[in-house]
């Protein structure tokens, strides 16, 4: 394996890729429960909501994506299975069945919200170690979640 000179050492460059793959992890499985939430939502929000949860997996699908060539520019592996990126997340996805629309209204907040939190971590510790790409990217992925948790937000009040 040749070695990677970014200006960015071993350590700080491995720190910051778990940081990373911790925010691809859960957005991976926010991508997962919004993706089955579109196939299943129901009530008299159906089209509203079918339509605005398509918009997003799709938008965290290109990021999966970026998060992923991120982690892989920095010399380290992105989790290549499901279950790694399960046992890295924290997102629950546990329904056993699909809830009410109001209710899947409420867990993507709390998803979006805990990936937005989750994220913030990983912002700092590639701010401490001096890697503005990583940052950069973080910081666009905060206010894209931000943005989104705004709105479902004001769909429940």
């Amino acid at each position: 394996m040749t070695t990677v000179n970014i200006g960015l050492d071993e350590n700080a460059r491995q720190a910051v890729a778990d940081a990373l793959n911790n925010t691809l992890a859960d957005t991976y499985g926010l991508y997962m429960k919004t993706h089955a939430y579109h196939w299943n939502v129901t009530g008299p929000q159906f089209h509203t909501l079918h339509v605005m949860f398509e918009e997003q997996y799709r938008e965290m699908w290109a990021a999966l994506d970026e998060i992923a060539e991120r982690v892989r520019a920095l010399g380290v592996f992105a989790p290549s299975s499901g279950k790694a990126l399960s046992d890295l997340g924290v997102i629950d996805n546990a329904d056993a069945e699909p809830p009410q629309s109001k209710a899947m209204i409420e867990r993507l907040l709390d998803g979006h919200e805990t990936v937005i939190r989750r994220a913030r971590e990983a912002l700092t510790i590639a701010e401490e170690a001096g890697d503005a790409a990583s940052a950069d990217l973080l910081t666009v992925r905060i206010q894209t979640h931000e943005k989104t948790a705004w709105m479902l937000r004001a769909m429940i009040q």
